[in-house]
């Protein structure tokens, strides 16, 4: 049987939602009960990650740590969060774990690699992208990642919020007018690496081999990582 994961969510909801969708698609199952156990703590109550970031603020860290450790006393084998920004603070915490943590950075770097090789646009929350998470990963791939312009910036972090707010539409019309922005300065796919995003890209109806999704690669590496092995996995991701 593949190992148990657990899902920190909540960060936010829909996008919490949309992977497990995404998992139960790349997952090898042919019935329910070859699907992998999931524990999930879906909890909206950690402080906004970008406020804090901006802020020089610890504030989200407290509740990331106790819901993984949470998560690993429900029996979790295997770690995931459903956030990119939230992994400035998972990368402070991961060490002391006592299971693996599939990293959702390095899952849609991998992913953006093989889709497009000549690089991509970096399409995040301004405390992402101020957090250099990406940026610093993917220099030491060797991996060309382009970083928007502060007015591009700030609708993209716009529209993540109003996928938050349920206003998916609005987020789609909003993401749809900064990706046109990017595309005029360079064609190159974007990097959908705030996990409302994709849902907004999808939204906007942009063609979907033009973006790579961080909730897709995140699904897709814990499918990967849940049925590489029988027994619980006990090595860093």
């Amino acid at each position: 049987m593949p190992a148990t994961l657990g899902v920190l969510g909540g960060m936010g909801p829909a996008a919490t939602a949309e992977f497990l969708r995404l998992l139960a698609l790349r997952v090898p199952a042919r019935s329910d009960q070859e699907h992998p156990r999931i524990v999930l703590l879906s909890e909206p109550s950690i402080p906004d990650r970008t406020e804090a970031l901006l802020a020089g603020d610890d504030t989200p860290l407290r509740p990331i740590r106790d819901g993984l450790r949470t998560l690993v006393s429900w029996g979790a084998d295997l770690l995931a969060v459903p956030c990119n920004t939230a992994h400035a603070y998972v990368d402070r915490v991961s060490a002391q774990l006592p299971v693996p943590l599939v990293h959702i950075v390095d899952a849609t770097l991998r992913m953006a690699r093989l889709a497009s090789p000549p690089g991509a646009w970096l399409t995040a929350t301004t405390g992402t992208v101020a957090s250099g998470l990406y940026q610093e990963r993917a220099a030491g791939l060797g991996y060309p990642l382009l970083v928007p312009d502060e007015a591009e910036q700030h609708r993209i972090h716009h529209a993540a919020s109003l996928v938050k707010a349920n206003r998916t539409d609005e987020g789609g019309e909003v993401f749809a007018s900064a990706v046109a922005a990017l595309w005029q300065r360079d064609p190159r796919p974007v990097v959908t690496a705030c996990t409302e995003l994709p849902i907004a890209y999808a939204a906007a109806g942009l063609p979907p081999e033009a973006a790579v999704s961080s909730l897709d690669a995140l699904a897709t590496a814990c499918a990967d990582e849940l049925y590489r092995a029988a027994t619980p996995l006990r090595i860093a991701v």
